[in-house]
């Protein structure tokens, strides 16, 4: 019996895994891509994995409208994977590639297993454009993956006085802030951001 509970878990536990996704060579002049970390960056902490930030998905949609190719790129456990792309359809987000660990040396060393996927992803031709995240395990990540300081942004989680340590252009309280700033009705300064 005991032996019957174990089995059925393990197949729980293998079922709500994402499989993993092949990262495509760039097409010849629509190569840049942007990359976006989930849970605290997407949410508004790491712990609530079923709240859209406000205005996160029409932040990552502008990024999509202008042609960027979308990473979805996440550290979460395996047992909770498998609801990433019916929340990021729910909540409006554009389509996108998504990365989650695959296995045990993934998950214990999250900006190794970032900075792993974004290689691949500058070796099939992608230009990395921008970085937003939450933690350091991020922002270590697409530094050590080549992106600039002036190309990595860091959101301030919900109920903190500052985001997380590390190297960061900015610090941003909301994808709201974000907005207004990027897209004020003339897009004059969308460029800045977008680190073109």
């Amino acid at each position: 019996m005991r032996l019957l509970a174990v089995l059925l878990m393990v197949l729980l536990i293998s079922s709500c895994a994402l499989p993993s996704y092949e990262v495509q060579k760039a097409p010849m002049r629509r190569d840049k891509a942007v990359v976006f970390d989930i849970d605290g960056t997407l949410t508004p902490t790491p712990m609530a994995i079923f709240t859209a930030r406000e205005d996160a998905a029409e932040a990552v949609r502008a990024y999509a409208d202008d042609g960027y190719k979308i990473i979805y790129l996440s550290a979460r456990v395996r047992q909770l994977q498998s609801g990433i792309p019916g929340w990021l359809e729910a909540h409006h987000f554009p389509e996108g590639s998504i990365h989650v660990p695959q296995n045990p040396e993934d998950s214990s060393d999250p900006a190794a297993f970032k900075k792993r996927i974004l290689d691949t992803y500058k070796a099939r031709g992608w230009r990395l454009v921008a970085g937003f995240g939450d933690s350091s395990t991020d922002f270590q990540a697409y530094r050590d993956a080549g992106l600039q300081k002036n190309r990595i942004f860091a959101l301030k989680h919900e109920g903190e006085t500052s985001c997380q340590p590390g190297t960061w252009a900015r610090c941003l309280n909301s994808w709201s802030e974000y907005l207004k700033e990027v897209y004020p009705g003339t897009g004059v300064r969308k460029s800045r951001w977008h680190g073109e």
